[in-house]
């Protein structure tokens, strides 16, 4: 091959590799993750790096015991992050692709997310708030230790 022309695919591949380096860095600047709890009375935003930007608590959370809303807003929180670190895995894949540095992306992201489709289940009965009347609730009352 003629060095000339090895040396202009060569300046070719640097700029494609520029272009979505450049693509990808636009797009980890803009990722955000939110999540919204089953009841919607939670909303929580987080940065790329998992970091709580936004938390609205609708008047429905009045009525929630206290441990039961700490649980709910932890739990929509991990599921913002989740959607963080889904934005986070597109975005390097289309710099990296399927590779050992995706792998190590993947290896960071939040407890249970893998970025493959293949994520641990979030979520759960705990999430939605014990509606019940008093009387009811008393005389059969949620299982406190499982």
């Amino acid at each position: 091959m003629d060095p000339q022309q090895w040396l202009l695919q060569y300046d070719e591949k640097l700029k494609a590799v520029a272009a979505r380096a450049e693509r990808a860095d636009k797009a980890l600047r803009e990722v955000g993750g939110s999540a919204t709890s089953p009841d919607g009375d939670i909303t929580v935003r987080v940065s790329a790096s998992g970091a709580t930007t936004g938390l609205v608590l609708r008047p429905g959370v009045r009525d929630v015991e206290p441990e039961q809303l700490a649980r709910m807003i932890l739990e929509t929180t991990r599921q913002a992050q989740r959607d963080a670190g889904a934005q986070v895995v597109e975005a390097m894949r289309e710099l990296v692709g399927e590779s050992e540095a995706l792998e190590v992306v993947k290896s960071h992201l939040p407890e249970g997310y893998a970025g493959d489709g293949e994520d641990l289940a979030v979520g759960g009965p705990d999430l939605v708030p014990d509606t019940r009347p008093d009387d009811e609730y008393f005389e059969n009352p949620p299982e406190v230790i499982k």
